[in-house]
Protein backbone atom coordinates (compact mmCIF):
# COMPACT_ATOMS: atom_id res chain seq x y z
CA UNK A 1 0.00 0.00 0.00
CA UNK A 2 1.62 3.45 -1.09
CA UNK A 3 1.78 6.10 1.65
CA UNK A 4 -0.39 8.92 1.53
CA UNK A 5 0.91 12.45 0.75
CA UNK A 6 0.18 15.59 2.20
CA UNK A 7 -0.92 18.15 0.11
CA UNK A 8 1.77 21.20 1.31
CA UNK A 9 -0.62 23.99 -0.03
CA UNK A 10 -3.35 22.72 2.45
CA UNK A 11 -1.03 22.23 4.92
CA UNK A 12 0.22 25.95 4.94
CA UNK A 13 -2.86 27.29 5.25
CA UNK A 14 -4.95 25.09 7.60
CA UNK A 15 -4.25 23.49 11.22
CA UNK A 16 -5.34 19.98 12.09
CA UNK A 17 -6.59 20.56 16.14
CA UNK A 18 -6.73 18.00 18.87
CA UNK A 19 -10.67 17.00 18.43
CA UNK A 20 -9.75 16.59 14.81
CA UNK A 21 -11.50 19.97 13.58
CA UNK A 22 -9.61 22.05 11.02
CA UNK A 23 -8.12 25.82 11.95
CA UNK A 24 -8.44 28.33 9.67
CA UNK A 25 -7.73 32.09 8.57
CA UNK A 26 -9.97 34.64 7.41
CA UNK A 27 -9.93 35.67 3.17
CA UNK A 28 -8.95 39.24 2.04
CA UNK A 29 -7.52 39.98 5.33
CA UNK A 30 -3.58 40.48 3.78
CA UNK A 31 -4.07 43.27 1.30
CA UNK A 32 -6.12 46.95 0.48
CA UNK A 33 -7.01 47.18 4.36
CA UNK A 34 -7.87 50.96 4.07
CA UNK A 35 -11.01 50.47 1.83
CA UNK A 36 -12.02 48.06 4.24
CA UNK A 37 -13.86 49.65 7.35
CA UNK A 38 -12.46 49.41 11.09
CA UNK A 39 -15.35 46.89 11.85
CA UNK A 40 -14.65 44.37 9.43
CA UNK A 41 -10.88 44.59 9.66
CA UNK A 42 -11.33 43.54 12.96
CA UNK A 43 -13.56 41.01 12.54
CA UNK A 44 -11.22 39.65 10.13
CA UNK A 45 -8.55 39.09 12.42
CA UNK A 46 -8.01 35.52 14.37
CA UNK A 47 -8.57 32.38 13.07
CA UNK A 48 -12.13 30.31 12.56
CA UNK A 49 -13.16 26.50 12.16
CA UNK A 50 -13.67 25.14 8.47
CA UNK A 51 -17.50 24.08 8.31
CA UNK A 52 -18.46 20.49 8.58
CA UNK A 53 -18.96 19.96 4.38
CA UNK A 54 -15.09 20.99 4.13
CA UNK A 55 -14.06 18.82 6.34
CA UNK A 56 -13.92 15.49 4.72
CA UNK A 57 -11.91 17.09 1.92
CA UNK A 58 -9.51 18.18 4.27
CA UNK A 59 -9.12 15.25 6.16
CA UNK A 60 -8.19 13.96 2.50
CA UNK A 61 -5.35 16.66 2.06
CA UNK A 62 -4.00 16.58 5.59
CA UNK A 63 -3.95 12.41 6.59
CA UNK A 64 -1.42 13.02 9.09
Amino acid sequence: MPKIKTLKAAAKRFKKLASGKFKRSHSHATHQKLSKSGKRRRGLRGTTMVSKSDAPRLRRMLPN
